[in-house]
Formats: C-alpha cells, sequence, structure tokens
C-alpha cells in the first residue's frame, strides 16, 4: 500500500488511494517553522482493522523526522497511537 502525501505550504495530508478514491486520510497543519499539528484521520469502512490510520501516523512521523519538525497530536486517534508507541516522542510536541 503506498501513501501519499500532499503539502499545499501552511496544510497537508497524508494519504491513501483505492481505485482513485481516498479511502484513508491524516490531514495536518503546520504551526510556526518546527511543528505540525495532526488534526484529522479518517480511515474507510472497507478498509478498518488493517492498520491503515497507524501507517498513516507513522508516514508522519517519518516526515517529521526527515524535515526536523515536532507533531501534536490533537486528533483523538492520533494522540492515542503516540500515547501506545513510546518510538514516537522524539517528535511529540
Amino acid at each position: 500500500m503506498n501513501i501519499l502525501h500532499e503539502n499545499n505550504g501552511d496544510k497537508g495530508e497524508f494519504f491513501i488511494k483505492v481505485e482513485g478514491q481516498k479511502q484513508g486520510l491524516m490531514t495536518y497543519s503546520r504551526a510556526g517553522n518546527d511543528k505540525i499539528i495532526i488534526d484529522h484521520t479518517e480511515v474507510d469502512e472497507s478498509l478498518k482493522g488493517q492498520g491503515i490510520g497507524y501507517k498513516l501516523v507513522e508516514e508522519a512521523v517519518t516526515y517529521a523526522r526527515q524535515n526536523n519538525l515536532k507533531i501534536m497530536p490533537l486528533c483523538p486517534f492520533a494522540n492515542a497511537v503516540f500515547r501506545k508507541r513510546s518510538e514516537y516522542n522524539d517528535v511529540k510536541f
């Protein structure tokens, strides 16, 4: 499964497409030059239970590490992932 990324300056999203339609999506907003805020994660019912949400958060963590950013996980799902995965503490704000 290929996770795509669109960055539109102050906002961005990580997503997957199935048959041309976004079926998994995680959105974020930039907060200054060194932080992003994950504000929403959504996965289509047909893909639930496959770990898609976790993979979207993992992709955001990789992006943050590569770009020296911190992540504020305001989305309840992303926040729960950060609480479960201590290996993400290096990018958590």
